[in-house]
């Protein structure tokens, strides 16, 4: 499937009504379907895949803005730091020190989101509460990094109430910390959920690109 350009526009004038912030997720996705978005003016995009984003990277405008958005092991941190716009998903202090120690040998600063468990699935990644508060507290010291937000993700399930409450709990957490200016909840089934609970950042795949092709 070509990229939907009038779902894109469709969801880019829902999210300008917000200040929301669009993420396209384009893993496992071929580079012309990344610059067809890119024509109709998009820059923000997100991989899951160290090795498929520094291919992209190397192969795509120098003025996109890549998001890495999957679970990112610290050995693999290096690979992207030298032009990584902002690293979602980070769950746990230990990361952020390596993403930390990176960002120094390339002279940048990294923004970074943290991730808080916020779903009732095991397969979900995350800090709880008291290692959110411990890694907000520790954060300051490390100078090649800047914790803009958090970043959750919600469960798996078509319970909308569900999906909303594991929402509104991560809300409730955001805007305890009034330093942190980002929330990134929502994705291409639940977005429009995430936006009424406050989201600033949405990710959204499949509704742009159609159905992820992977191969066997």
């Amino acid at each position: 499937m070509a990229v939907n350009t009038e779902k894109y526009r469709q969801i880019i004038t829902r999210l300008q009504a917000t200040q929301t912030t669009l993420v396209a997720v384009s893993k496992t996705k071929p580079l012309e379907d990344i610059e067809a978005l890119y024509q109709l003016g998009q820059r923000d995009f997100g991989e899951n895949y160290v090795q498929e984003l520094v291919d992209k990277e190397a192969a795509l405008p120098k003025d996109i803005r890549w998001h890495f958005i999957g679970h990112l092991q610290s050995n693999k941190v290096k690979y992207i730091s030298p032009f990584v716009h902002m690293i979602h998903g980070v769950d746990s202090y230990k990361l952020l020190q390596e993403i930390n120690k990176q960002a120094i040998k390339h002279n940048r600063v990294i923004d970074c989101l943290l991730q808080v468990h916020i779903a009732q699935e095991e397969t979900k990644f995350g800090m709880n509460e008291p290692e959110l508060k411990e890694a907000l507290l520790q954060s300051p010291a490390l100078p090649g990094i800047n914790v803009k937000g958090l970043m959750g993700m919600a469960s798996f399930t078509d319970d909308l109430q569900k999906v909303r409450s594991e929402f509104t709990c991560l809300h409730s957490l955001f805007i305890q910390h009034p330093s942190l200016s980002i929330l990134s909840m929502g994705m291409s089934g639940d977005y429009t959920i995430a936006i009424e609970e406050g989201s600033t950042l949405v990710r959204i795949g499949s509704l742009l690109f159609g159905a992820r092709e992977y191969t066997k």
